[in-house]
Formats: structure tokens, C-alpha cells, sequence
């Protein structure tokens, strides 16, 4: 395999990676997990909760957003999935009923891509000898829709359900081995910052971003959310001593 077909390959498979959905299931279900569980243990932590107290509610925080996470996702590649459906169905049916108007607009595609009259004639001519072939064709060149990539509604729900729990144990960590007080709260940030370092850098890489960009930009979001919580949970904790 050549460099370039390596190269067209990755790009390939990451395009499908985000039409599918699991892209986008994968970053927002280890984010939530992280931001959200360290506000909710941070905002009990600094209310002045016992550790058990704060364990339980991480706990009960990380199942119901992981639980949460899944089915939203799910709903949303099958709602996805079945507008991608609705226009090929009427893709199906216009092929059957307008079969040489769309090889016409077929050949103007490939013309307006830079392909010679005859060559996208011809090429058109071929593909058209198979319905199938054409409508795959026609599908992902006009409409921009890959029949093959429409995405998995469980694959993103399993996906967002799974990262959301690692991503949720990160803040729960220091209560977990036996930390207490301010102690468990700063050593949570910390943690949950350097994850979010390593997601925020990794999003920004796999987007041709720049990581460092991607990384202090996650960094500011759990450092700013951990400061709004602990400041709510300190007031709340003050008011009800």
C-alpha cells in the first residue's frame, strides 16, 4: 500500500468515524464525565459532606449521566439514521422514476469536478448499468450521504455509556483511596485536569488543530466549573451549618 492510499484511507475512516456519530459520542461522553461528576463531588466535597456522602452521590451521579449520556446518544444517531433513510428512500423512488435525469445530473457532477464530457459520459454510462452501484454513487457524490456510514445507534450509545463511566471515575479517584476534605477536592481537580488536558490535546490533534490550543481550552472549562461548584457548595454548606 502506497503513502497516498494510507493517507486516503485514514482520512476515510475518520469521515466515517464522524458521520457514524461515534466521534462525536466518544468526546462528549469522557468530557461529561469528567466535568460533570467533578462539579457534583466538588460541590458536595466543599459543602462539607462526609466522604461517604460525597462517594455516594459521585456514584449516583456517574450512573444516572452515564445512563443519561447513552440514551440521548442513542436517540439521536436513530433519529439521524432515519432522516439518512427517509431521503434514500426518495432517492430510490426517483431513481426508478426519473432514472435518466439523474444520470444527467450525474454527468454535469463529474463535469463541474473536472472531468472530461466524454470521459464522465462514459463513466456515468457504467455506473448506471447497475441501479445499485448508481444509487450508492449518486447518494454519496450529489447528496453527500455514504449508504454504508449512516451510523450505529447502539455502537454511540455503548460508546458514550462506557467513556462517561472512565471519564466520571477520574474525580470520584481521591475519595475512593481514602482521601478527605480539601485534600480529596484539589487532588480531583488535579486529576481531572490532567485528563482533560490529554482529551482536549487529543481532539485538537485528530481535528488538525493545534494541541496546545485544544488542551488549555479544556483545561479552562474544568478549572472554571470546578471554581463555580466549590464556590456554591462552600456558600450552601456555610448557610445550612
Amino acid at each position: 500500500m502506497t503513502k497516498n492510499t494510507e493517507i486516503s484511507a485514514v482520512l476515510a475512516q475518520r469521515a466515517a468515524q464522524v458521520q457514524r456519530g461515534g466521534a462525536r459520542a466518544a468526546v462528549l461522553g469522557v468530557t461529561d464525565g469528567l466535568v460533570s461528576t467533578l462539579c457534583l463531588v466538588v460541590g458536595v466535597g466543599a459543602a462539607g459532606a462526609d466522604p461517604k456522602a460525597v462517594l455516594t452521590a459521585g456514584f449516583a451521579g456517574l450512573l444516572a449521566g452515564a445512563i443519561s449520556m447513552a440514551a440521548g446518544e442513542w436517540i439521536s444517531v436513530k433519529t439521524q439514521v432515519e432522516l439518512f433513510q427517509g431521503v434514500l428512500d426518495d432517492l430510490r423512488l426517483a431513481v426508478k422514476k426519473d432514472y435518466h435525469l439523474l444520470q444527467e445530473k450525474l454527468v454535469d457532477d463529474f463535469k463541474e469536478h473536472g472531468m472530461h464530457p466524454d470521459t464522465a459520459l462514459s463513466a456515468t454510462k457504467d455506473i448506471a448499468a447497475n441501479q445499485d452501484e448508481f444509487m450508492s454513487m449518486y447518494s454519496s457524490q450529489i447528496i453527500g450521504i455514504n449508504q454504508d456510514e449512516l451510523g450505529s445507534p447502539w455502537r454511540a450509545a455503548g460508546s458514550s455509556f462506557v467513556l462517561f463511566t472512565i471519564g466520571a471515575l477520574v474525580p470520584l479517584g481521591p475519595w475512593m483511596f481514602g482521601f478527605n476534605d480539601l485534600t480529596a477536592i484539589l487532588v480531583a481537580i488535579g486529576l481531572t485536569a490532567l485528563a482533560g488536558l490529554f482529551v482536549g490535546g487529543y481532539t485538537a490533534r485528530s481535528s488538525g488543530r493545534s494541541v496546545w490550543y485544544g488542551s488549555l481550552r479544556q483545561l479552562l472549562i474544568i478549572v472554571l466549573s470546578a471554581g463555580v461548584t466549590y464556590g456554591i457548595g462552600h456558600i450552601f454548606g456555610v448557610v445550612t451549618a
